[in-house]
């Protein structure tokens, strides 16, 4: 019997050194223990006293989770505010040694703060969310708009694997004989590689008739604004003669070659092929060169991020160089039917209803000469 009480009163000390809340409720709703905790947050308490009076009510809660936990014998939870505090309640059943429940056991634990920090972060989260949609139509804003269509036509496709994208592309008009398209691949995504987006849009020289001259340019404006080391941007850039009929283009890194062919002219094909540093702070003084290529009626230039080729289906498989150019030399469409069926191919491919899904910003454009 000694043995008993002592085991009794030390899981009483046990339950009275709580400092969340605990009360056993009977079947009869009422209050047949209360720990030290409890006591002293309510202070005007008597044993014996109906459960939802001892909370200064005057009526049994709508959703007694105690009437519960007896009833139906398992644990339930719910939140209450008790004298302006949020607490979360759990009710569990207490059975007696005959395993019959007897009583439901509540465990109350002061949850405000919390609370309150949850909802602060909550603000805070749709704060950032509204920053991040105008920082998005910012960057959209920035893409193309149109080009004068009488000598070339043109299509893109962007879509960033997160709100914003670390791909960007542009193309605009330099002068009435020239039109300048540069494709871009940021390292990262979200917002820092936007920022860059944002200063490559900015910096690059849009009237120099010279890409390499342009990239030169802009290696020197790079490492002018004191990036990070691991930060780079790669560019290939090429301007479009509309009067000589001449493509003249530099690369700045960028891994994958621009494709110039003929979807009339199955002999027609050239990668726009030629190295050069990522626009970084690597070196002190890259070395950037142009080269120089005759173009025909018809000829088409494709430009792509890599996002597009690495994309990958269940087994692993890459999209691929061979299944991209599959759909762009043998599509004869204009532009921008090329480019849908590229995507349509591509999420058959990754079997995915749409590119929200993807972990790569996927970035083309496709311009096609047309006198």
């Amino acid at each position: 019997m000694d043995n008993n009480q002592d085991k009794r009163k030390l899981i009483e000390d046990i339950i009275n050194g709580m400092l969340d809340w605990v009360r056993v409720v009977d079947k009869d709703n009422r209050v047949i223990f209360i720990n030290k905790a409890m006591a002293e947050g309510l202070k005007d308490f008597k044993m014996d006293q109906l459960c939802y009076k001892l909370l200064g009510r005057d009526t049994p809660c709508e959703n007694c989770i105690s009437r519960e936990a007896i009833f139906r014998g398992s644990s339930h939870m719910k939140q209450e505010i008790i004298n302006g505090k949020i607490f979360s309640v759990m009710s569990s059943p207490v059975k007696n040694e005959s395993g019959e429940i007897v009583a439901a056991v509540e465990v109350l634990r002061d949850i405000t703060e919390l609370q309150l920090l949850q909802e602060k972060v909550m603000e805070q989260n749709k704060k950032l969310m509204d920053d991040l949609s105008i920082a998005k139509k910012l960057q959209c804003s920035l893409l193309p708009k149109a080009l004068p269509e009488d000598k070339v036509r043109f299509s893109f496709f962007y879509h960033p694997c997160e709100d914003l994208g670390g791909d960007f592309l542009d193309i605009f008009e330099i002068d009435k004989d020239h039109v300048g398209i540069y494709i871009a691949d940021v390292s990262g995504h979200g917002v820092p590689a936007s920022m860059l987006t944002v200063f490559l849009r900015s910096a690059i020289d849009r009237k120099n008739l010279s890409p390499s001259s342009a990239l030169t340019k802009l290696y020197k404006d790079f490492n002018s604004s004191n990036f990070d080391h691991e930060v780079y941007i790669t560019v290939f850039y090429a301007i479009i003669d509309l009067r000589n009929y001449k493509i003249k283009y530099s690369n700045a890194g960028h891994n994958i070659s621009p494709v110039l062919f003929n979807p009339s002219d199955a002999e027609r094909f050239e990668l726009l092929r030629i190295p050069g540093i990522p626009i970084s702070n690597w070196l002190e003084k890259p070395v950037y060169t142009d080269n120089e290529i005759s173009l025909e009626k018809f000829d088409r230039v494709f430009f792509c991020t890599d996002g597009i080729i690495e994309l990958k289906n269940k087994k692993g498989e890459q999209f691929g160089e061979d299944r991209l150019r599959n759909v762009i030399f043998n599509d004869k469409s204009d532009p921008n039917s090329t480019l849908a069926k590229i995507i349509d191919e591509a999420t058959k491919f990754a079997e995915i209803d749409d590119f929200q899904m993807i972990s790569d910003d996927i970035t083309m454009a496709l311009i096609e000469i047309k006198e």
